[in-house]
C-alpha cells in the first residue's frame, strides 16, 4: 500500500473510493439510460398525441360543421320553400275564386244577362283587355253559353290588375272558345297581321283539369303565342254534374327565376325540382343541376346517381335534413323541402370542400404550434445533455444518495406528463399544469407548450362554431325577410294612372330590416276600391311572415265579394286555425264606392281613420272597434259607412306614427298628426305623407325609431 496526497492507494480507502466511484458512475449510467429511454418514449407519445389531436380536431370540427349546416340549411331551405310556395298559393287562390264564380254563373243562368266579348285588337297591345279566341273549326256564335261566360270579365280584369304574378286569367268553354284577360293583344296576330286561332281543348292545362277533375298545375311549357316559358294553374267547372268550362291563370315565373338565380353564392346555390323529379329552376348553367324545359329535362329520381334520386324523391314529400351526396365529381351537402301547393321541392346545395376549409385552417395552425413546441423541446433537451455532463463531474464527489435524489427529480415529472398525455383522447383535449410540472427546466417549458396548445385548440373550435352559426343565421334571415317585405306591398305610383277619379299614395318605413305593418289597395271591380291598413304584433322576421299571410287572406277574401265585416270575420277564422304562436294583427278595411264616395268599413282594433271634407280640415273619425284579428275565434265585426266628398281626403296610419317618441319620451300624438295634415290640407296624398314624415322626423330628432311608420292617403278628385 502506498500513501500519497492523504489517500491510501491499494487499501480499503481506495476500495471504498473505487466502490463509490463505480456506484456513482453506475447510477449516472442508469440515469443517463433512463433519461434517454424516457426522452425517446416521450417523443413517441408526443407524436402519437399529435396525430390523435389532429384526428380529434378533424372529427369534432366536421361534426360541428355538420350540426351547424343541418340547422341553418334546413331552416333556410324551409323558409325559401315557404316563400316560393306562396307565389303559387296566390295563383291557386285566384283560380279557385274563378271556379266558384263560374260554377255559380252556370247553375244560376237566369240571374245574369248575356254580355258581348270581342276578338283581340292590335291597338290594345300593352293594355289590359278582355279578349275572345277560338279553335280553327269553331264558330263562337254557335256556343250557347258564351254570353253567360262573358260575365266573368269584370272579375278577371280585377284579379289580373291586382296581382303581381299573373300574366293572364281565362275561362274556356267545352265548345272550343276561350275568354281571357291580358295586356298582350298583339301576340294573337301572325307576322302578316292575321288573327291566329287557338286549339283550346288540346292545351295541357285544359286536358289536365278535365282528366283529373280537380285543380291542376302544368309543367314548365312555352306560351302558345309568346314562346315564353311559363306555368298554368287550371280547374274544371261543373254544372249539374257535367263539365261546362275550364278556368285558369298563368304566370311566366320571372319572380321564381330571379329568386333562384339570386340564391347562388360562393359556397352554394338553390334549385327547384318539379313533381317529375326534373330540375326546372337553377342558377347552374351546366351539369346535373342545370334547369331544362319539361320535354328536355331528366327525371333525377331514376337516374344513375341513386343517392341524389333518393333525396329528391323524399324532398317532394317531406323535409330531408342534410345529406352528403357526390354529384358531377363534387361532394355537396344537400337539403330538400317540399312546396305543398305545386308538389315541387326546393333543393339547397353547399360545396363540402368550402365548408371543410375552417377545419383545414385549424389543422395547419395546430401543426405550426406543434412544430414550434417540438423545436422548443429539442432545444431544451440539448441544453439538458450539457447540464448532465457538468453534473456528472460534480456527482462524482457527492454521495450516491444525492445522485438518486437528483435522478428522481428528473424522472418523476416526465412520468406524470407521459401519463397525462396518454389519457388525452376524444373530446377531452385539456392539458393543465399542476405542481408536479413546476421543475424550472425544459420539462416545465414542454408542459407549458402543451397547455398553451390545448387551450388554443379548444378556443379555435368554440370560435368557429359561434361565428359560422351566427353568420349563416343572420344572413339568411335578413336577406329573405327584406325581399318578402319589398315584394308584398304595392309600391309603384301612380298606382292607377288610368283612373282620374281618385289619387292614392302609401309608404311603409320599418323599424328593423323588416316590419310588421302593412298596407294594401286594390280594385275589387271597376267602381270599388279596397283599402287596407294593418299592424302585426311584434317585429322582425316572424311579424313579416305573419303580415304576408294576413295580407294575402284579406286580399283574397275581398276579391271574392262580401262586406268588410265579413272579410275580417273570414280572415280571423282562417288565422285562428293555425296560430300556435298567438300573434295578432289590427286591421282597418274599407271599400270606397268611387262614384258615390261612400266608404263601407270595419275596424278590427286599429287606429281611428282621419277624414277631411272638401272645404274643411282634417278630423279624427272615431269609429267603433272590433277585436283584433287572430285574438279569438268566432269574432263578429260591424260595418259602418261615411261619405268621402269630391275633393275630400282619407288618411290611414298605424300606431307607429301617433306613438313616435322623442328623446324626452314624449309621444307625437294625434294632435300633432292633425296639425301636420292641416298645414296643407288640399295637398295631394303624396305631399300629405311627405309632410307627415317630415313632422315626425323633426319631432323625434336623434331618438331611435321603435315602431314601423306606415301611412296611406286617398283623395277623390
Amino acid at each position: 500500500m502506498i500513501k500519497k496526497f492523504g489517500l491510501t492507494f491499494g487499501g480499503l480507502q481506495q476500495k471504498i473510493l473505487n466502490l463509490v466511484l463505480v456506484f456513482i458512475l453506475a447510477i449516472m449510467a442508469v440515469v443517463v439510460a433512463v433519461s434517454v429511454y424516457l426522452s425517446n418514449t416521450l417523443t413517441k407519445v408526443v407524436d402519437k398525441s399529435s396525430e390523435d389531436q389532429k384526428s380529434a380536431i378533424t372529427r369534432i370540427s366536421g361534426e360541428t360543421m355538420s350540426k351547424i349546416l343541418d340547422s341553418t340549411m334546413t331552416q333556410t331551405t324551409s323558409m325559401q320553400a315557404f316563400i316560393a310556395d306562396n307565389i303559387f298559393s296566390e295563383v291557386r287562390g285566384n283560380v279557385m275564386g274563378l271556379k266558384e264564380y263560374a260554377e255559380y254563373l252556370y247553375t244560376h243562368p237566369d240571374e245574369y244577362q248575356d254580355k258581348p266579348v270581342y276578338d283581340p285588337k292590335p291597338e290594345n297591345d300593352g293594355k289590359t283587355s278582355v279578349q275572345l279566341q277560338h279553335e280553327a273549326a269553331v264558330n263562337p256564335a254557335d256556343d250557347p253559353h258564351l254570353g253567360l261566360a262573358a260575365n266573368m270579365s269584370e272579375l278577371m280584369l280585377a284579379m289580373y290588375e291586382n296581382s303581381k304574378v299573373l300574366n293572364s286569367c281565362f275561362i274556356a268553354t267545352v265548345d272550343g272558345n276561350i275568354i281571357f284577360v291580358d295586356d298582350r293583344a298583339g301576340a294573337n296576330f301572325d307576322a302578316d297581321g292575321k288573327l291566329q286561332t287557338f286549339e283550346v281543348r288540346q292545351r295541357p292545362w285544359y286536358t289536365g283539369a278535365k282528366d283529373t277533375g280537380d285543380l291542376y298545375f302544368t309543367g314548365i311549357e312555352l306560351d302558345a303565342f309568346t314562346n315564353i316559358p311559363g306555368l298554368v294553374c287550371s280547374a274544371p267547372v261543373y254544372a249539374d254534374g257535367k263539365l261546362v268550362a275550364v278556368v285558369g291563370a298563368d304566370i311566366f315565373l320571372y319572380q321564381i327565376s330571379e329568386f333562384i338565380n339570386n340564391s347562388a353564392k360562393d359556397n352554394g346555390f338553390e334549385c327547384i325540382v318539379n313533381q317529375n323529379g326534373e330540375i326546372i329552376f337553377s342558377p347552374q348553367k351546366e351539369g346535373t343541376f342545370k334547369a331544362s324545359l319539361s320535354d328536355q329535362a331528366t327525371d333525377l329520381r331514376s337516374g344513375e346517381n341513386k343517392e341524389l334520386g333518393e333525396l329528391i324523391t323524399k324532398s317532394l314529400q317531406e323535409s330531408t335534413g342534410i345529406k352528403t351526396v357526390t354529384v358531377d365529381n363534387k361532394t355537396y351537402y344537400l337539403c330538400g323541402e317540399p312546396m305543398k301547393t305545386v308538389s315541387w321541392a326546393v333543393i339547397t346545395a353547399v360545396d363540402k370542400e368550402l365548408t371543410d376549409q375552417p377545419t383545414k385552417a385549424l389543422i395547419n395552425s395546430f401543426e405550426t404550434i406543434n412544430t414550434q413546441a417540438q423545436d422548443d423541446y429539442h432545444n431544451s433537451a440539448g441544453k439538458s445533455q450539457q447540464t448532465i455532463l457538468v453534473m456528472t463531474v460534480i456527482i462524482l464527489v457527492l454521495a450516491s444518495v444525492v445522485a438518486l435524489i437528483v435522478a428522481g427529480k428528473i424522472v418523476k415529472p416526465v412520468e406524470c406528463m407521459t401519463k397525462r398525455i396518454d389519457e388525452i383522447s376524444g373530446t377531452d383535449l385539456a392539458f393543465e399544469l399542476d405542481d408536479s410540472y413546476h421543475t424550472g427546466d425544459e420539462i416545465e417549458v414542454l408542459a407549458q407548450a402543451f397547455a398553451t396548445l390545448s387551450k388554443r385548440t379548444i378556443n379555435y373550435i368554440d370560435q368557429i362554431t359561434r361565428i359560422t352559426a351566427e353568420k349563416e343565421r343572420i344572413g339568411a334571415e335578413l336577406s329573405l325577410a327584406t325581399k318578402i317585405q319589398a315584394d308584398m306591398l304595392p309600391n309603384l305610383f301612380p298606382a292607377f294612372p288610368e283612373r282620374p277619379e281618385f289619387d292614392i299614395y302609401a309608404t311603409m318605413t320599418p323599424a328593423k330590416e323588416v316590419g310588421g305593418d302593412f298596407y294594401d289597395f286594390f280594385l275589387i271591380d271597376n267602381n270599388h276600391l279596397g283599402l287596407v291598413m294593418a299592424d302585426v304584433s311584434g317585429k322582425g322576421v316572424p311579424a313579416a311572415l305573419f303580415m304576408m299571410m294576413s295580407k294575402i287572406l284579406v286580399n283574397n277574401y275581398a276579391q271574392m265579394g262580401g262586406s268588410p265585416a265579413r272579410v275580417l270575420e273570414l280572415t280571423n277564422a282562417q288565422i285562428c286555425k293555425n296560430n300556435d304562436e298567438e300573434m295578432f294583427v289590427t286591421v282597418w278595411f274599407g271599400v270606397l264606392d268611387i262614384t258615390s264616395g261612400i266608404v263601407t268599413a270595419a275596424n278590427a282594433g286599429h287606429e281611428f281613420p282621419i277624414l277631411r271634407k272638401a272645404d274643411g280640415s282634417f278630423e279624427l273619425f272615431k269609429d267603433k272597434h272590433g277585436f283584433v284579428i287572430g285574438g279569438m275565434d268566432g269574432m263578429k265585426y260591424r260595418d259602418y259607412q261615411f261619405k268621402l266628398e269630391k275633393g275630400g281626403t282619407l288618411f290611414l296610419y298605424t300606431d307607429g306614427v301617433a306613438e313616435a317618441t322623442n328623446s324626452q319620451n314624449q309621444l307625437f300624438g294625434t294632435d300633432r298628426m292633425l296639425a301636420a295634415l292641416n298645414t296643407d290640407p288640399q295637398a295631394p296624398p303624396k305631399v300629405l305623407l311627405e309632410n307627415m314624415k317630415k313632422a315626425v322626423d323633426e319631432f323625434v330628432g336623434d331618438a331611435p325609431q321603435f315602431d314601423d311608420l306606415t301611412m296611406l292617403s286617398v283623395k277623390l278628385l
